[in-house]
């Protein structure tokens, strides 16, 4: 059966030097990944983390939000993306979604807002991107920053611009093992905001300004304060190795995954019963191959007899006690009774 995912491992002829290089932390080839990212999005202010967590956490430091504050989500979403808020005591408000696109709807985000509100968290689900441009406009109205969750959305396209290089406040990605690129484990975040950004390469270090951290001997310097929390979150030059190998073909496998999704495009053209999901503004990088569909669960079964494993990939947060918010939302209800994904990978034929 053709896997809905499958992580793609590019040739690392340098890895056995590294493992034996005696320098094994944030570094060399780290440093070598983030420039690419950078080249990648067209901006200087990019940085990686050593999990999608950690990096949520950096930003939730930078931004300065704290226990009991609320921010506003989409519970159609990985755990991963949602989880991270709830282990800080930060107060998750879900809004709605659009029920044909599973992405926020702007008009309930607007609703959902109190001045208790510190950020809003704008997922692009399963690689489909929202709708950027009414979720920033709130943003600013409100002086509320957005986050864009593109945790399975890299190299997905809006209005012919890549996530992370829309305008957004700040954007998150993860490299973990099903995700494209992977580095095994890991996350990249990239601010718009010069201050934010470089409050953040001291919080993603644990508070440590590296430049006076050591004296003339390599001694920890008592002249270099820690002024405020950090986290340990620097990746590893063995995951930074793997993505900036990965970033050689990251162009050819999105490619391939978009021709793949043309192919999907062409079977259901004639089948009424299958609506595949997407806007005329967005591209998705096809992560996954989305569809609506009458009956869920007979179609994931059909699919999987045909040699395709079908996936529903997510449920919708707000099921979730540990949240505490369990509003019922029927645009997501609508969605997520409806919503197959479907493998649309390079390792298909």
């Amino acid at each position: 059966m053709l896997p809905l995912f499958k992580p793609h491992i590019p040739e690392l002829p340098l890895l056995n030097e590294i493992l034996h290089s005696g320098s094994l932390a944030y570094g060399k080839y780290s440093k070598a990944f983030e420039q690419k990212l950078a080249d990648y999005f067209q901006t200087s202010q990019v940085e990686v983390t050593n999990s999608f967590n950690m990096a949520i956490a950096v930003v939730i430091s930078t931004l300065d939000i704290k226990y009991e504050d609320e921010v506003i989500a989409s519970p159609m979403a990985c755990l991963a993306s949602t989880q991270p808020f709830a282990s800080y005591g930060i107060k998750i408000k879900w809004a709605d979604v659009d029920p044909i696109t599973g992405t926020l709807n702007p008009d309930d985000v607007r609703r959902k807002i109190t001045n208790k509100t510190k950020a809003i968290i704008h997922n692009h689900f399963c690689g489909y991107v929202g709708y950027i441009d009414e979720i920033n406009k709130i943003g600013k109205e409100y002086g509320i920053p957005i986050i864009d969750d593109g945790i399975e959305a890299f190299g997905s396209l809006y209005k012919g611009k890549k996530i992370g290089s829309c305008g957004t406040d700040i954007t998150i990605f993860s490299f973990n093992a099903v995700r494209i690129p992977t580095t095994i484990d890991g996350g990249a975040i990239i601010f718009n905001n010069k201050e934010l950004y470089e409050k953040s390469i001291l919080v993603r270090d644990c508070g440590i300004n590296r430049d006076i951290f050591r004296d003339d001997i390599g001694e920890i310097s008592p002249n270099c304060d820690i002024n405020l929390v950090g986290h340990s979150a620097t990746m590893s030059d063995i995951n930074g190795y793997i993505g900036l190998c990965q970033m050689d073909s990251i162009k050819a496998i999105i490619e391939r995954q978009r021709a793949q999704a043309q192919k999907w495009d062409e079977m259901f053209s004639e089948r009424s019963t299958i609506v595949p999901i997407g806007r005329n503004e967005i591209h998705p990088n096809y992560w996954v191959y989305g569809i609506l569909v009458n009956n869920k669960r007979q179609a994931i079964l059909d699919f999987r007899n045909e040699g395709y494993y079908a996936s529903g990939v997510h449920i919708n947060n707000n099921i979730y006690t540990v949240f505490g918010d369990q509003s019922d939302l029927p645009g997501v209800n609508e969605f997520y009774s409806h919503f197959v994904a479907l493998p649309c990978g390079w390792w298909m034929e």
